[in-house]
Protein backbone atom coordinates (compact mmCIF):
# COMPACT_ATOMS: atom_id res chain seq x y z
CA UNK A 1 0.00 0.00 0.00
CA UNK A 2 0.78 3.69 -0.75
CA UNK A 3 1.26 6.03 2.19
CA UNK A 4 -0.96 9.21 2.44
CA UNK A 5 2.22 10.76 2.74
CA UNK A 6 3.86 9.02 -0.24
CA UNK A 7 0.75 9.96 -1.66
CA UNK A 8 0.97 13.44 -1.20
CA UNK A 9 4.28 13.25 -1.85
CA UNK A 10 3.88 11.79 -5.44
CA UNK A 11 0.85 14.28 -6.30
CA UNK A 12 3.22 17.37 -5.35
CA UNK A 13 5.72 15.71 -7.76
CA UNK A 14 2.94 15.38 -10.79
CA UNK A 15 -0.17 16.88 -9.96
CA UNK A 16 -2.88 15.50 -8.25
CA UNK A 17 -4.83 13.95 -11.22
CA UNK A 18 -1.77 12.37 -12.02
CA UNK A 19 -1.55 10.07 -9.30
CA UNK A 20 -4.56 7.06 -9.44
CA UNK A 21 -5.27 4.47 -6.63
CA UNK A 22 -8.89 3.84 -6.69
CA UNK A 23 -9.36 0.17 -7.39
CA UNK A 24 -11.32 0.68 -10.65
CA UNK A 25 -7.59 2.56 -12.02
CA UNK A 26 -5.62 -0.02 -10.54
CA UNK A 27 -7.59 -3.19 -12.42
CA UNK A 28 -6.61 -1.35 -15.71
CA UNK A 29 -3.09 -1.53 -15.23
CA UNK A 30 -2.99 -4.93 -13.69
CA UNK A 31 -2.40 -6.69 -16.82
CA UNK A 32 -1.23 -5.87 -20.15
CA UNK A 33 -1.76 -7.82 -23.41
CA UNK A 34 0.11 -11.21 -22.67
CA UNK A 35 -2.87 -13.44 -21.51
CA UNK A 36 -3.49 -15.47 -18.14
CA UNK A 37 -0.89 -12.93 -15.89
CA UNK A 38 -2.31 -10.63 -13.33
CA UNK A 39 -1.11 -8.67 -10.43
CA UNK A 40 -2.61 -5.34 -8.54
CA UNK A 41 -0.41 -2.31 -8.61
CA UNK A 42 -0.82 0.12 -5.34
CA UNK A 43 -1.07 2.99 -7.56
CA UNK A 44 -0.12 4.10 -10.74
CA UNK A 45 1.56 7.45 -11.30
CA UNK A 46 1.89 9.36 -14.59
CA UNK A 47 5.11 11.86 -15.20
CA UNK A 48 5.48 14.83 -17.54
CA UNK A 49 9.35 15.05 -17.55
CA UNK A 50 12.69 13.20 -16.94
CA UNK A 51 13.16 15.33 -13.56
CA UNK A 52 9.33 14.10 -12.17
CA UNK A 53 10.71 10.86 -13.25
CA UNK A 54 13.62 11.42 -11.13
CA UNK A 55 12.10 12.69 -7.83
CA UNK A 56 9.84 9.51 -8.23
CA UNK A 57 12.44 7.40 -8.38
CA UNK A 58 13.96 8.75 -5.66
CA UNK A 59 10.95 8.57 -3.10
CA UNK A 60 10.67 4.68 -4.77
CA UNK A 61 14.09 3.69 -4.06
CA UNK A 62 14.52 5.31 -0.56
CA UNK A 63 11.31 3.46 0.38
CA UNK A 64 11.73 0.06 -1.33
CA UNK A 65 8.78 0.51 -3.63
CA UNK A 66 8.96 -1.73 -6.94
CA UNK A 67 8.50 0.86 -10.03
CA UNK A 68 7.12 -0.83 -13.35
CA UNK A 69 7.00 1.18 -16.63
CA UNK A 70 4.71 1.02 -18.85
CA UNK A 71 3.69 2.27 -22.15
CA UNK A 72 0.35 1.04 -24.03
CA UNK A 73 0.56 -2.30 -22.37
CA UNK A 74 0.97 -3.97 -25.76
CA UNK A 75 3.41 -6.36 -24.93
CA UNK A 76 3.42 -10.05 -24.75
CA UNK A 77 5.53 -11.26 -22.37
CA UNK A 78 4.25 -10.03 -19.46
CA UNK A 79 6.84 -7.47 -18.77
CA UNK A 80 4.23 -4.64 -17.60
CA UNK A 81 2.89 -7.01 -14.92
CA UNK A 82 3.41 -5.57 -11.12
CA UNK A 83 4.04 -9.03 -9.66
CA UNK A 84 5.40 -7.37 -6.63
CA UNK A 85 2.41 -4.65 -6.33
CA UNK A 86 4.59 -1.44 -6.16
CA UNK A 87 4.10 2.23 -8.80
CA UNK A 88 2.54 1.53 -12.09
CA UNK A 89 4.70 4.12 -14.41
CA UNK A 90 3.03 5.86 -17.57
CA UNK A 91 5.09 7.29 -19.39
CA UNK A 92 1.88 8.35 -22.39
CA UNK A 93 2.17 12.05 -20.97
CA UNK A 94 5.71 11.92 -22.55
CA UNK A 95 4.74 11.72 -26.05
CA UNK A 96 6.07 15.41 -27.42
CA UNK A 97 8.12 14.64 -30.84
CA UNK A 98 10.75 16.96 -29.58
CA UNK A 99 12.57 17.60 -32.94
CA UNK A 100 12.83 15.94 -36.45
CA UNK A 101 16.30 16.73 -37.40
CA UNK A 102 16.35 16.78 -41.21
CA UNK A 103 20.36 17.51 -41.67
CA UNK A 104 21.18 14.67 -39.84
CA UNK A 105 18.47 12.46 -40.41
CA UNK A 106 17.36 11.88 -36.83
CA UNK A 107 14.66 12.17 -34.88
CA UNK A 108 14.35 12.40 -30.88
CA UNK A 109 11.26 12.28 -29.41
CA UNK A 110 9.75 11.04 -26.00
CA UNK A 111 9.07 8.13 -24.86
CA UNK A 112 5.77 8.26 -24.98
CA UNK A 113 5.13 8.88 -28.71
CA UNK A 114 2.86 5.97 -30.68
CA UNK A 115 4.93 4.19 -33.28
CA UNK A 116 2.58 5.00 -35.66
CA UNK A 117 2.52 8.92 -35.03
CA UNK A 118 5.89 9.34 -35.32
CA UNK A 119 5.93 7.16 -38.63
CA UNK A 120 3.23 9.46 -40.16
CA UNK A 121 5.46 12.78 -38.54
CA UNK A 122 8.70 12.05 -40.61
CA UNK A 123 6.99 10.48 -43.70
CA UNK A 124 5.46 13.49 -44.30
CA UNK A 125 8.72 15.08 -44.38
CA UNK A 126 10.27 12.43 -46.99
CA UNK A 127 11.86 10.65 -44.40
CA UNK A 128 11.48 7.06 -42.85
CA UNK A 129 11.79 5.25 -39.65
CA UNK A 130 11.29 1.41 -40.76
CA UNK A 131 10.55 -0.71 -37.48
CA UNK A 132 6.91 -1.63 -37.94
CA UNK A 133 5.91 -3.82 -34.65
CA UNK A 134 2.52 -5.47 -35.24
CA UNK A 135 0.99 -3.59 -32.08
CA UNK A 136 2.62 0.02 -33.84
CA UNK A 137 -0.56 1.73 -34.15
CA UNK A 138 -0.92 0.95 -30.01
CA UNK A 139 2.36 0.78 -28.84
CA UNK A 140 5.18 3.26 -27.65
CA UNK A 141 8.50 4.20 -28.61
CA UNK A 142 9.50 3.86 -25.39
CA UNK A 143 7.80 0.07 -25.47
CA UNK A 144 9.09 -0.58 -28.63
CA UNK A 145 12.67 -0.54 -27.08
CA UNK A 146 11.78 -1.84 -23.85
CA UNK A 147 11.05 -5.19 -25.29
CA UNK A 148 13.60 -4.78 -27.74
CA UNK A 149 10.33 -4.48 -30.73
CA UNK A 150 10.91 -5.96 -34.42
CA UNK A 151 8.47 -6.14 -37.25
CA UNK A 152 7.89 -7.02 -40.42
CA UNK A 153 10.54 -4.92 -42.18
CA UNK A 154 13.08 -6.59 -40.22
CA UNK A 155 14.61 -8.63 -42.94
CA UNK A 156 15.92 -5.54 -44.89
CA UNK A 157 16.02 -2.60 -42.30
CA UNK A 158 16.96 -4.65 -39.19
CA UNK A 159 15.11 -4.01 -35.74
CA UNK A 160 14.11 -1.31 -33.29
CA UNK A 161 17.96 -1.55 -31.58
CA UNK A 162 19.36 -0.59 -34.72
CA UNK A 163 17.82 2.63 -35.29
CA UNK A 164 18.15 3.95 -31.43
CA UNK A 165 21.14 6.39 -31.55
CA UNK A 166 21.13 7.60 -28.31
CA UNK A 167 18.62 8.23 -25.08
CA UNK A 168 18.51 10.11 -22.01
CA UNK A 169 17.87 7.73 -18.82
CA UNK A 170 17.29 7.62 -15.20
CA UNK A 171 18.70 5.53 -12.81
CA UNK A 172 17.06 4.51 -9.29
CA UNK A 173 18.95 6.84 -7.41
CA UNK A 174 17.04 9.87 -9.39
CA UNK A 175 20.21 10.82 -11.31
CA UNK A 176 19.42 11.35 -15.19
CA UNK A 177 22.30 10.44 -17.59
CA UNK A 178 22.44 10.22 -21.37
CA UNK A 179 23.95 8.01 -23.57
CA UNK A 180 24.75 8.24 -27.54
CA UNK A 181 23.49 10.70 -29.75
CA UNK A 182 23.37 12.38 -33.04
CA UNK A 183 26.97 11.70 -33.85
CA UNK A 184 27.20 8.48 -36.52
CA UNK A 185 30.69 7.32 -34.58
CA UNK A 186 30.89 6.96 -31.37
CA UNK A 187 33.29 4.62 -29.31
CA UNK A 188 33.91 6.84 -26.36
CA UNK A 189 33.45 3.76 -23.49
CA UNK A 190 30.68 1.09 -23.03
CA UNK A 191 27.40 1.06 -25.30
CA UNK A 192 24.89 2.07 -22.76
CA UNK A 193 22.56 2.68 -25.47
CA UNK A 194 22.49 -1.10 -26.80
CA UNK A 195 22.65 -2.48 -23.42
CA UNK A 196 19.24 -0.78 -22.25
CA UNK A 197 17.52 -1.41 -25.56
CA UNK A 198 15.91 -4.55 -24.35
CA UNK A 199 16.00 -4.05 -20.83
CA UNK A 200 12.57 -3.90 -20.38
CA UNK A 201 12.69 -1.43 -17.81
CA UNK A 202 14.98 -3.52 -15.14
CA UNK A 203 17.63 -1.61 -15.41
CA UNK A 204 16.67 2.58 -15.90
CA UNK A 205 13.71 4.66 -17.25
CA UNK A 206 14.30 5.68 -20.61
CA UNK A 207 12.99 9.47 -21.13
CA UNK A 208 13.88 10.51 -24.09
CA UNK A 209 15.28 9.13 -27.05
CA UNK A 210 17.01 9.80 -30.75
CA UNK A 211 16.54 7.09 -33.35
CA UNK A 212 17.94 7.21 -36.83
CA UNK A 213 15.56 8.22 -39.81
CA UNK A 214 16.06 6.86 -43.28
CA UNK A 215 15.05 8.61 -46.68
CA UNK A 216 11.46 7.68 -47.83
CA UNK A 217 11.76 4.95 -50.02
CA UNK A 218 10.35 6.27 -53.92
CA UNK A 219 7.71 3.06 -54.30
CA UNK A 220 6.83 -0.12 -53.35
CA UNK A 221 5.42 -3.68 -54.89
CA UNK A 222 3.67 -6.39 -53.07
CA UNK A 223 3.85 -10.31 -54.33
CA UNK A 224 2.06 -13.26 -52.93
CA UNK A 225 3.15 -16.55 -53.46
CA UNK A 226 0.85 -20.30 -52.61
CA UNK A 227 2.18 -23.25 -52.26
CA UNK A 228 1.19 -27.18 -51.72
CA UNK A 229 4.03 -27.67 -48.62
CA UNK A 230 5.83 -25.71 -46.22
CA UNK A 231 9.26 -27.28 -47.63
CA UNK A 232 8.92 -25.20 -50.56
CA UNK A 233 8.11 -21.62 -49.29
CA UNK A 234 11.01 -21.80 -47.02
CA UNK A 235 13.19 -23.04 -50.12
CA UNK A 236 11.99 -19.78 -52.10
CA UNK A 237 12.95 -17.23 -49.12
CA UNK A 238 16.49 -18.77 -49.13
CA UNK A 239 16.76 -18.90 -52.92
CA UNK A 240 16.13 -15.21 -52.84
CA UNK A 241 18.47 -14.36 -50.16
CA UNK A 242 20.74 -16.19 -51.86
CA UNK A 243 20.37 -14.37 -55.45
CA UNK A 244 21.16 -11.32 -53.60
CA UNK A 245 17.69 -9.58 -53.23
CA UNK A 246 16.91 -8.19 -49.88
CA UNK A 247 12.78 -8.01 -50.22
CA UNK A 248 11.08 -5.23 -46.94
CA UNK A 249 9.03 -7.53 -46.21
CA UNK A 250 8.70 -11.47 -46.56
CA UNK A 251 5.86 -12.58 -45.03
CA UNK A 252 4.80 -16.23 -43.89
CA UNK A 253 1.25 -17.98 -42.97
CA UNK A 254 0.39 -21.55 -42.57
CA UNK A 255 -2.86 -23.02 -43.78
CA UNK A 256 -4.49 -22.48 -40.73
CA UNK A 257 -3.95 -18.65 -40.45
CA UNK A 258 -4.50 -18.21 -43.95
CA UNK A 259 -7.99 -20.10 -43.22
CA UNK A 260 -8.81 -17.69 -40.02
CA UNK A 261 -7.56 -14.79 -41.88
CA UNK A 262 -9.31 -14.62 -44.62
CA UNK A 263 -12.58 -15.40 -43.05
CA UNK A 264 -11.31 -12.53 -41.50
CA UNK A 265 -10.43 -9.81 -44.12
CA UNK A 266 -12.31 -11.67 -47.20
CA UNK A 267 -9.28 -12.02 -49.22
CA UNK A 268 -10.21 -15.09 -51.26
CA UNK A 269 -7.07 -17.12 -50.30
CA UNK A 270 -6.92 -20.45 -52.18
CA UNK A 271 -7.79 -22.05 -48.49
CA UNK A 272 -6.63 -25.55 -50.20
CA UNK A 273 -2.61 -24.27 -50.18
CA UNK A 274 -1.06 -25.39 -47.34
CA UNK A 275 0.98 -22.34 -47.17
CA UNK A 276 1.50 -18.38 -48.81
CA UNK A 277 4.37 -16.22 -48.32
CA UNK A 278 3.49 -12.59 -48.78
CA UNK A 279 6.64 -10.35 -50.29
CA UNK A 280 7.33 -6.93 -50.15
CA UNK A 281 10.02 -4.78 -51.91
CA UNK A 282 10.53 -1.20 -51.95
CA UNK A 283 12.86 1.36 -53.26
CA UNK A 284 13.73 3.07 -56.85
CA UNK A 285 10.89 2.38 -59.45
CA UNK A 286 13.64 0.48 -61.84
CA UNK A 287 14.83 -1.57 -58.91
CA UNK A 288 11.43 -2.65 -57.53
CA UNK A 289 10.06 -3.89 -60.65
CA UNK A 290 13.09 -5.97 -61.36
CA UNK A 291 13.24 -7.37 -57.96
CA UNK A 292 9.87 -8.26 -58.19
CA UNK A 293 9.70 -10.05 -61.51
CA UNK A 294 13.05 -12.11 -60.53
CA UNK A 295 10.88 -13.48 -56.88
CA UNK A 296 8.23 -14.17 -59.00
CA UNK A 297 10.24 -16.29 -61.52
CA UNK A 298 12.00 -17.69 -58.65
CA UNK A 299 8.99 -18.53 -56.40
CA UNK A 300 7.63 -20.45 -59.69
CA UNK A 301 10.90 -21.91 -59.90
CA UNK A 302 11.04 -23.42 -56.42
CA UNK A 303 7.27 -25.13 -56.48
CA UNK A 304 5.39 -22.00 -55.83
CA UNK A 305 1.34 -23.55 -56.97
CA UNK A 306 0.34 -20.22 -57.91
CA UNK A 307 2.18 -16.05 -57.60
CA UNK A 308 -0.43 -13.18 -58.08
CA UNK A 309 1.60 -9.62 -58.11
CA UNK A 310 -0.48 -6.47 -56.50
CA UNK A 311 -2.07 -4.67 -59.50
CA UNK A 312 -1.77 -1.33 -57.53
CA UNK A 313 -0.25 -0.11 -54.11
CA UNK A 314 -3.88 -0.16 -52.43
CA UNK A 315 -4.09 -3.82 -53.52
CA UNK A 316 -0.55 -4.36 -51.89
CA UNK A 317 -1.95 -2.20 -48.52
CA UNK A 318 -4.42 -4.51 -48.13
CA UNK A 319 -2.60 -7.74 -48.04
CA UNK A 320 -0.36 -6.33 -45.71
CA UNK A 321 -3.16 -5.17 -43.71
CA UNK A 322 -4.57 -8.93 -43.33
CA UNK A 323 -1.20 -10.31 -42.23
CA UNK A 324 -1.16 -7.59 -39.76
CA UNK A 325 -4.39 -8.47 -38.49
CA UNK A 326 -3.55 -12.10 -38.22
CA UNK A 327 -3.52 -12.20 -34.38
CA UNK A 328 -7.06 -10.23 -34.11
CA UNK A 329 -8.32 -13.01 -36.21
CA UNK A 330 -6.98 -15.85 -34.80
CA UNK A 331 -8.36 -14.24 -31.34
CA UNK A 332 -11.85 -14.58 -32.37
CA UNK A 333 -11.79 -18.37 -31.97
CA UNK A 334 -11.10 -19.29 -28.53
CA UNK A 335 -11.34 -17.18 -25.50
CA UNK A 336 -7.43 -17.14 -24.71
CA UNK A 337 -4.77 -16.90 -27.63
CA UNK A 338 -1.04 -17.33 -26.74
CA UNK A 339 1.16 -15.27 -29.12
CA UNK A 340 4.90 -17.07 -29.15
CA UNK A 341 7.96 -16.12 -31.53
CA UNK A 342 10.50 -18.89 -31.72
CA UNK A 343 13.06 -17.91 -33.96
CA UNK A 344 15.24 -19.99 -36.18
CA UNK A 345 18.25 -19.49 -38.98
CA UNK A 346 16.14 -18.96 -42.23
CA UNK A 347 17.87 -21.89 -43.09
CA UNK A 348 15.97 -24.32 -40.74
CA UNK A 349 12.66 -22.72 -40.98
CA UNK A 350 10.93 -25.50 -42.96
CA UNK A 351 12.05 -28.11 -39.88
CA UNK A 352 11.01 -25.32 -37.27
CA UNK A 353 7.16 -25.65 -38.65
CA UNK A 354 7.38 -28.87 -39.06
CA UNK A 355 8.22 -28.79 -35.57
CA UNK A 356 5.69 -26.79 -34.70
CA UNK A 357 2.68 -28.99 -36.37
CA UNK A 358 4.37 -32.05 -34.92
CA UNK A 359 4.39 -31.06 -31.30
CA UNK A 360 0.93 -29.24 -31.62
CA UNK A 361 -0.14 -33.29 -32.25
CA UNK A 362 1.58 -34.93 -29.86
CA UNK A 363 -0.37 -32.66 -27.04
CA UNK A 364 -3.87 -32.08 -29.08
CA UNK A 365 -3.41 -27.91 -29.08
CA UNK A 366 -4.23 -26.01 -31.86
CA UNK A 367 -1.32 -23.80 -32.97
CA UNK A 368 -1.65 -21.81 -36.34
CA UNK A 369 2.15 -20.42 -36.77
CA UNK A 370 2.38 -16.82 -38.96
CA UNK A 371 5.35 -14.63 -38.58
CA UNK A 372 8.83 -12.63 -40.79
CA UNK A 373 9.86 -15.80 -42.93
CA UNK A 374 12.68 -13.25 -44.13
CA UNK A 375 14.48 -13.33 -40.39
CA UNK A 376 13.58 -16.72 -39.46
CA UNK A 377 10.92 -15.36 -36.88
CA UNK A 378 7.98 -17.22 -36.19
CA UNK A 379 4.92 -16.58 -34.27
CA UNK A 380 3.06 -20.23 -33.01
CA UNK A 381 -0.37 -19.26 -31.53
CA UNK A 382 -2.17 -20.94 -29.68
CA UNK A 383 -5.93 -20.63 -29.47
CA UNK A 384 -7.09 -22.00 -25.87
CA UNK A 385 -9.34 -21.84 -23.10
CA UNK A 386 -7.43 -20.20 -20.12
CA UNK A 387 -10.44 -22.31 -17.66
CA UNK A 388 -9.41 -25.49 -19.03
CA UNK A 389 -6.66 -25.94 -16.79
CA UNK A 390 -5.76 -29.52 -18.35
CA UNK A 391 -5.85 -28.08 -21.25
CA UNK A 392 -3.07 -24.75 -20.10
CA UNK A 393 -1.41 -27.34 -19.02
CA UNK A 394 -0.59 -29.45 -22.32
CA UNK A 395 0.01 -25.94 -24.17
CA UNK A 396 2.66 -25.06 -21.69
CA UNK A 397 4.33 -28.47 -22.32
CA UNK A 398 3.59 -27.73 -25.99
CA UNK A 399 5.96 -24.44 -26.19
CA UNK A 400 8.02 -25.57 -23.77
CA UNK A 401 9.18 -28.32 -26.34
CA UNK A 402 9.04 -25.70 -28.98
CA UNK A 403 11.42 -23.33 -27.33
CA UNK A 404 13.85 -26.51 -26.86
CA UNK A 405 13.39 -26.84 -30.71
CA UNK A 406 13.68 -23.58 -32.08
CA UNK A 407 17.34 -23.73 -29.61
CA UNK A 408 18.45 -26.77 -31.02
CA UNK A 409 18.11 -25.65 -34.62
CA UNK A 410 20.24 -22.62 -33.41
CA UNK A 411 17.73 -20.21 -32.64
CA UNK A 412 16.29 -18.38 -29.73
CA UNK A 413 13.44 -18.13 -27.37
CA UNK A 414 12.20 -14.98 -28.76
CA UNK A 415 12.89 -12.55 -31.61
CA UNK A 416 11.26 -9.95 -31.06
CA UNK A 417 8.56 -10.51 -27.89
CA UNK A 418 11.02 -9.81 -25.08
CA UNK A 419 11.47 -12.25 -21.81
CA UNK A 420 9.27 -10.44 -19.18
CA UNK A 421 7.62 -13.29 -16.85
CA UNK A 422 6.53 -15.39 -19.93
CA UNK A 423 10.12 -16.69 -20.93
CA UNK A 424 11.97 -15.61 -17.87
CA UNK A 425 12.00 -19.79 -17.30
CA UNK A 426 13.25 -20.45 -20.55
CA UNK A 427 16.50 -17.84 -20.90
CA UNK A 428 19.11 -20.42 -19.83
CA UNK A 429 18.48 -22.07 -22.61
CA UNK A 430 20.13 -19.65 -24.24
CA UNK A 431 22.32 -18.06 -22.13
CA UNK A 432 23.61 -20.35 -19.97
CA UNK A 433 24.24 -20.17 -16.16
CA UNK A 434 27.40 -18.04 -16.51
CA UNK A 435 25.06 -15.55 -18.79
CA UNK A 436 22.31 -15.54 -16.37
CA UNK A 437 24.94 -14.81 -13.23
CA UNK A 438 26.13 -12.13 -15.80
CA UNK A 439 23.25 -10.08 -16.30
CA UNK A 440 22.09 -10.63 -12.99
CA UNK A 441 25.64 -8.23 -12.23
CA UNK A 442 24.59 -5.62 -13.94
CA UNK A 443 21.08 -5.61 -12.63
CA UNK A 444 22.82 -5.06 -9.35
CA UNK A 445 24.80 -2.56 -10.72
CA UNK A 446 21.73 -0.64 -11.98
CA UNK A 447 19.11 -0.82 -9.60
CA UNK A 448 20.79 -2.25 -6.04
CA UNK A 449 17.95 -2.23 -4.37
CA UNK A 450 16.11 -4.23 -6.85
CA UNK A 451 12.78 -2.32 -7.39
CA UNK A 452 12.80 -1.55 -11.21
CA UNK A 453 10.35 -4.15 -12.35
CA UNK A 454 11.35 -7.06 -10.50
CA UNK A 455 11.11 -10.53 -11.08
CA UNK A 456 11.40 -9.89 -15.05
CA UNK A 457 13.85 -11.74 -16.74
CA UNK A 458 16.11 -12.62 -14.01
CA UNK A 459 15.22 -12.71 -10.61
CA UNK A 460 16.72 -10.54 -7.73
CA UNK A 461 16.22 -9.91 -4.14
CA UNK A 462 18.99 -7.84 -2.81
CA UNK A 463 22.41 -6.93 -3.54
CA UNK A 464 23.94 -9.39 -1.43
CA UNK A 465 21.73 -12.50 -2.77
CA UNK A 466 21.23 -12.74 -6.36
CA UNK A 467 19.06 -15.66 -7.22
CA UNK A 468 17.94 -17.70 -10.13
CA UNK A 469 14.79 -19.85 -9.47
CA UNK A 470 12.91 -21.76 -12.75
Amino acid sequence: MISPELKAQLQALVGDKWVLDRPADLYAYSYDATPMYQAMPDAVVFPASAQEVSGILQLANTHQIPIITRGSGTNLAGSTIPIQSGIVLNMNRMNQIHEIDTANLTATVGPGVVTANLHHAVEALGLFYPPDPGSMRISTIGGNIAQGAGGMRGLKYGVTKDYVMGLEYVLPSGEILRCGGKNVKDVAGYDMTRLLVGSEGTLAVITEVTLKLLPLPETKRTLVAYYRNLVDAAKTVEAIIASKIIPATVEFMDQGTMKVVDDFAKLGLPLEMKSMLLIEQDGPAEVVNRDIEQIATIAQEHGAAGVEVASTPEEGAKLLAARRAALSALSRLKPTTILEDATVPRSRLAEMVEEVERVAEKYGVQICTFGHAGDGNLHPTCMTDERNREEIERVDKAFEEIFHAAIRLGGTITGEHGVGLAKKDFLHLKTGEAGLELMQRLKAAFDPNGILNPGKIVNFTNRRRLVVQR
